[in-house]
C-alpha cells in the first residue's frame, strides 16, 4: 500500500469533501485507511484469508452504497460496525445451511450449535441497538457514542463536544434510558 497523500486530512474533512461533491475518490482515500483494521475484522470472524478478503471488498461496495444514502459522523466505528455485521450475515448464512442439513439427520441441536446461537441472538440484539443509538437526539447519541463506544471519559467527551459536565453526565443518563427503553420496544415487536 502507499502511503495516504492525504495523511493530514481528518476522517471528518474527507466525509465533508465526499458529501459535498459525491465523488467516490474521497470516500476510496477513507476506506484505504481503514483496509487493515476492516481485514483484521473480517479476519477474525471469517478465519480464513481469502474470505476476508473478499469480505473487505463487499464492505467496501456497501459503504459506498450506505454512504451516498446515509450521512455519518463516526466513520471509523461505523465501518467497524458494517463489516462485523457483514461478518456475523455470513456466517449466519453458512450456520443457517449447516442447520438445515442438521435437522435432516437429528432431531435435537447439538449443545456447540445452540452455543452458537445464543451469539447470534447477542448479535442480533447489537444491532438493534445500533438502529436504536440511531434515533437518539443527536446531542445524546454523541455523548453515549463517545462514552461508551470510544470509551472517553466524562471530561473527554465534554472537551469534544463543547457541552459542560452537567450538560455530558444529562445527555449520557437519559440516552442510556432512552436507549434502553428503544431496545425493549424493538425486542418486544420482534
Amino acid at each position: 500500500m502507499k502511503p495516504d497523500h492525504l495523511s493530514h486530512i481528518t476522517d471528518q474533512e474527507l466525509l465533508e469533501k465526499f458529501y459535498a461533491s459525491k465523488d467516490n475518490q474521497w470516500l476510496g482515500h477513507l476506506l484505504h485507511r481503514y483496509t487493515l483494521l476492516l481485514l483484521g475484522v473480517c479476519m477474525k470472524y471469517m478465519k480464513n484469508e481469502e474470505e476476508a478478503r473478499d469480505c473487505v471488498q463487499q464492505v467496501f461496495l456497501k459503504c459506498i452504497t450506505e454512504l451516498h444514502k446515509y450521512k455519518v459522523d463516526y466513520f471509523k466505528s461505523w465501518v467497524y460496525m458494517v463489516a462485523k455485521n457483514h461478518c456475523l450475515m455470513k456466517i449466519r448464512d453458512r450456520q443457517g445451511k449447516i442447520a438445515t442439513e442438521w435437522k435432516d439427520h437429528m432431531n435435537e441441536v447439538p449443545e456447540e450449535e445452540a452455543s452458537k446461537q445464543v451469539h447470534v441472538e447477542k448479535d442480533r440484539q447489537l444491532e438493534l441497538m445500533e438502529a436504536s443509538l440511531k434515533e437518539l437526539n443527536p446531542e445524546q447519541q454523541q455523548c453515549v457514542t463517545l462514552f461508551y463506544l470510544e470509551k472517553k471519559s466524562y471530561q473527554e467527551v465534554a472537551e469534544t463536544t463543547g457541552f459542560s459536565m452537567m450538560q455530558v453526565k444529562s445527555h449520557i443518563q437519559n440516552g442510556k434510558r432512552n436507549l434502553k427503553l428503544l431496545l425493549e420496544k424493538k425486542l418486544a415487536g420482534r
